[in-house]
C-alpha cells in the first residue's frame, strides 16, 4: 500500500492507503476524499481529478502523456509544472508519500 496525502484547497489534509494498480483517482474516490470529482470515471475525457503534485513529487511520478496534456487545458488553473490529473497517475509502492494538492474548484 501506498500512503497518499490528498490536501483540500481549505487545506484539509487525508491521508489514505491506496493499492498499488490503482490510480490516485480512485484512492481518493475509494475513500470519500471531496475535491475529487471524476466526472468521466478516469476515462481522461474531463478535467475534473485536476490536482497539483507536490513539487517534491514532480520528477517522481510518470510523465504526463499528450492526452492527459490536452486535457488539463480545461482544467481550473492549471500550473505547467505541477498539474495532473488523478485518473492518469498509477499508484506503486514507490509513491508512498505523495502529495496532492486540490485547486480551489474543479471545472
Amino acid at each position: 500500500m501506498a500512503k497518499i496525502t490528498y490536501i483540500e484547497h481549505d487545506g484539509t489534509e487525508h491521508v489514505v492507503d491506496v493499492k498499488p494498480g490503482l490510480t490516485v483517482m480512485e484512492g481518493a474516490r475509494d475513500n470519500g476524499v471531496p475535491g475529487i470529482e471524476a466526472d468521466c470515471g478516469g476515462a481522461c475525457a474531463c478535467s475534473t481529478c485536476h490536482v497539483y503534485v507536490d513539487p517534491s513529487w514532480v520528477e517522481r511520478i510518470p510523465a504526463k502523456d499528450d492526452m492527459e496534456e490536452d486535457m488539463l487545458d480545461f482544467a481550473w488553473q492549471p500550473d505547467p509544472a505541477t498539474s495532473r490529473l488523478t485518473c492518469q497517475i498509477k499508484v506503486t509502492d514507490a509513491m508512498d508519500g505523495l502529495v496532492v494538492r486540490m485547486p480551489e474548484r474543479q471545472i
